[in-house]
């Protein structure tokens, strides 16, 4: 078990190398469709991230040449190391997407070979590739041979519990040129839903010498050593438990690293980091944008907070950017919370 030392500068997790970049500390923030845009990585950056990864961006789309796409990968100039997620089955768009992600500034390309949603692996992309290993290893193939910087793969333990390939697919993509795997503990077949297997992570990791990222189910620092505890992963990625909580970025980061947990927020804090997040969406999108994604951004942060049903409803009945702003402040520093520490449910 990871034993914290509260005496030792020594991490508790050290980092590890990729490429010419060292991630530490070895958490990552996992890529969530519509949800981690550059204004939510923004945040969650300066809350002890190591790594951040753009959306999943499809290969096809990649070839279209779509606006929405161009957002999708943008970057900020300090964000650094960052890797650009692209999906596909078609190698030759796959690399397209890939020498196209090595363009606009990423430090790695991430393969998804993990996302379960139907539409994506209708088109066998995403989590129905591990049901074809020989497809794995021809994408990474050319992938891996067409560009200079780190080739990464995020991959889901297997199609269901009867075809779980977890360690093929580990050793097909050391094989073939992969730097670093992320393992989501759970099959495709069970979506988003039961709990996610950490020993099937530490399968993968048993069976290969690149660096083994586990993800699923972490919500604080205890779940993350436990997590590591049981695979012996070299890092964590943090995915749903963020939404409106970057705060336990903050212990994840302390627990892997050995330090002291962090104060929970008090109300003013959480409001800063809510307006300041509101005023990126802004900047980025625009305000009519903004005015629809803070709709469900901002009642995440609300999460756990008392009278937050009411604040919730009154908050989607407003209409204009302006009242969105005041509605939510006049809620995060209400009287109710000013002398409160508040323990923000994760």
């Amino acid at each position: 078990m990871i034993q914290q030392d509260n005496h030792s500068p020594t991490p508790a997790l050290p980092g590890f190398k990729l490429g010419k970049f060292t991630i530490n500390p070895p958490i990552a923030l996992a890529p969530m469709a519509g949800i981690t845009d550059l204004p939510f990585r923004r945040i969650c950056r300066r809350f002890g991230i190591g790594l951040t990864v753009t959306e999943m961006i499809a290969s096809r789309a990649v070839e279209q040449g779509r606006e929405r796409t161009e957002r999708m990968a943008e970057l900020d100039k300090n964000e650094s190391p960052v890797s650009i997620q692209i999906a596909g089955s078609d190698s030759k768009f796959v690399v397209d997407a890939a020498l196209w992600a090595v363009d606009h500034g990423a430090d790695f390309v991430d393969i998804n070979m993990g996302c379960p949603v139907k539409k994506v692996c209708k088109q066998v992309a995403g989590s129905a590739m591990l049901r074809d290993e020989a497809l794995v290893a021809r994408v990474i193939d050319a992938v891996v041979k067409a560009v200079d910087i780190p080739v990464t793969l995020k991959i889901r333990t297997g199609w269901d519990d009867t075809s779980k390939n977890v360690e093929n697919i580990a050793k097909i993509a050391e094989d073939n040129g992969i730097q670093m795997l992320t393992v989501h503990g759970r099959t495709r077949a069970q979506m988003f839903n039961g709990k996610a297997s950490w020993e099937d992570i530490g399968c993968a990791k048993s069976v290969v010498s690149i660096p083994v990222i586990g993800n699923g189910d972490i919500i604080d620092g205890p779940s993350a050593l436990e997590m590591i505890r049981q695979s012996n992963c070299d890092g964590v990625m943090v995915g749903r438990a963020v939404q409106g909580n970057p705060w336990m970025l903050a212990q994840v980061h302390a627990a892997i690293m050995g330090l002291p947990q962090p104060n929970k927020p008090k109300a003013e804090e959480v409001w800063a980091i809510v307006h300041e997040h509101m005023l990126h969406l802004a900047d980025f999108h625009g305000e009519k944008r903004a005015s629809k994604l803070v709709r469900k951004h901002v009642p995440w942060y609300s999460k756990g907070w008392h009278g937050s049903t009411g604040f919730r409803s009154a908050f989607q009945s407003v209409n204009t950017w302006q009242q969105q702003i005041e509605v939510a402040q006049a809620y995060f520093l209400s009287v109710d919370h000013q002398a409160e520490v508040l323990d923000i449910a994760v």
